[in-house]
């Protein structure tokens, strides 16, 4: 099973931004902690804090691969072109926020991914993305 994790911007400070919300763990850190526990999956990682090179991962990964887990930080709640990437795919995409993005600003109450998404699982922590394995696994 492969399984690509797609982080979109200032994902690439975990453990240093906001760690009363996002926590002190970094993602390499997690990411190598979920490669142990799911071995047999070959996950593919990758961030960027650049709207349309989240939407080149998505291309390119979007046709092969047996999962997405896709935490597009704030573009989650203002991107229609990475919606409609998301769209255009065959691979099904899992929505991934770290916090429970309901407990927080009202602007972060909309996503435009949640409606072409396979699912959505927020506010548990670097373990949404496990959450998000699990969910992959079970409906394969």
């Amino acid at each position: 099973m492969k399984i690509a994790i797609i982080n979109g911007p200032n994902l690439n400070l975990l453990g240093k931004r906001e760690p009363t919300i996002y926590g002190n763990e970094t993602f390499e850190t997690f990411l190598n902690a979920l490669k142990t526990e799911f071995s047999d999956i070959e996950f593919t990682y990758y961030q960027s804090n650049h709207e349309g090179f989240l939407i080149d991962k998505i291309h390119e990964v979007g046709f092969d691969f047996d999962g997405i887990i896709l935490n597009a930080g704030a573009y989650t709640h203002t991107s229609i072109a990475i919606a409609d990437a998301v769209s255009a795919i065959n691979t099904p995409v899992i929505e991934v926020h770290i916090s429970n993005v309901f407990k927080r600003e009202p602007f972060r109450h909309h996503s435009y991914l949640s409606a072409v998404a396979k699912g959505s699982i927020s506010g548990f922590g670097l373990n949404s993305y496990k959450l998000a394995v699990y969910s992959l696994i079970v409906n394969k």
